[in-house]
């Protein structure tokens, strides 16, 4: 990326924000709905080059999938919510396995504890994707190594990109506050670039890695500034459980990757990556560099993705509806002022 591309991305970034800061709702800081939008965009252009043909009549089946591992994650969300230190709410948003940085870029918002949120997805995603290569070449004698390499042929200019994201966001975000969509955010940015990419609109829109990192890190960064000593000791007391959790998890997406496989005719290899609750972007190296089936695996895990992070905000609601008002504020930690800092 040359100097003028740099300057573009800054740019667009001001741009974003004061559009948001303007047109968006005053309850989220501009910059964390400029992140969302970018991360909304950003998942949403995962459908593109996903073959969703190549599920066949085995799409019942991923969803069905998908669905089950939506279920175990709220449920082992709700045993973590039994914890003194975390309610309901947060423990289930906790332990949605899909999308982390969107997740927790719309906890609060949601009415869950972001820094417990960011602490168990970051880690969920880490334990995951570091028990894949071992599980891939001990269990499935395949091969971990591997990666793949992006087709930017033919991508539009960031010139044209650019604004063009800026205005998925600006309008995502606004028809999120109009329809009073949770995490509208990052969902609204999301399902307008879904549309687009199906109707073919957005053909070579890619959104420069760099913008993708700056709206990640100013997520985590947000986050991190709400850190006191009395959330860093709630966290490490929840830490054992969330580890196990987490197992439990794995374990489960792995017997779902099992039955998957014998009803799509699959390895047992592309069962286990199509099911893998989390890192997603590893699931296509190991993929890609264990000759599996990339197309099935690919359209299985942008299922997951999409569902988790749709269903984030129903979840949300399930749970400030039926928890009491009483439990949700002590299992709160202290003040959150700082939450416009960043």
């Amino acid at each position: 990326m040359n100097t003028i591309d740099l300057a573009a991305v800054a740019l667009i970034c001001g741009v974003l924000a004061w559009s948001l800061a303007r047109y968006a709702p005053k309850a989220v800081p501009a910059s964390n709905l400029a992140a969302q939008g970018v991360l909304g965009v950003v998942t949403g252009l995962l459908v593109r080059n996903v073959s969703f043909a190549s599920l066949g009549s085995d799409w019942v089946a991923v969803v069905a999938v998908a669905l089950g591992t939506l279920v175990i994650s709220i449920a082992g969300g709700a045993l973590m919510g039994m914890h003194r230190d975390v309610s309901p709410l947060t423990g289930a948003l906790s332990l949605v396995a899909g999308g982390s940085s969107g997740v927790v870029s719309i906890a609060k918002e949601l009415g869950g504890d972001d820094r417990v949120v960011a602490a168990v997805q970051y880690l969920r995603v880490a334990l995951i994707t570091a028990a894949m290569p071992v599980v891939v070449t001990v269990v499935y004698s395949g091969t971990a190594a591997g990666g793949s390499q992006a087709d930017e042929q033919g991508s539009l200019p960031l010139i044209f990109g650019l604004p063009l994201i800026a205005v998925i966001v600006a309008v995502g975000a606004a028809a999120g506050r109009v329809t009073r969509l949770p995490g509208g955010g990052l969902l609204g940015p999301m399902a307008i670039t879904i549309a687009l990419e199906f109707s073919g609109l957005t053909t070579g829109l890619t959104v420069p890695v760099l913008l993708v990192q700056a709206g990640a890190l100013l997520i985590v960064w947000q986050t991190v500034l709400l850190f006191n000593r009395e959330s860093l000791r709630a966290i490490r007391r929840i830490l054992p459980s969330a580890f196990a959790l987490i197992m439990v998890l794995n374990v489960a997406a792995a017997g779902f990757g099992v039955m998957l496989a014998h009803v799509a005719g699959l390895s047992q290899l592309d069962g286990y990556l199509a099911t893998s609750p989390g890192g997603i972007y590893a699931v296509l190296g190991t993929a890609v560099g264990s000759h599996s089936n990339v197309a099935f695996i690919m359209a299985a895990q942008v299922i997951r993705v999409v569902l988790m992070l749709f269903a984030a905000p129903l979840i949300a609601k399930v749970f400030l509806r039926f928890t009491p008002r009483s439990a949700e504020v002590a299992a709160a930690p202290a003040s959150r002022e700082l939450v416009l800092a960043a």
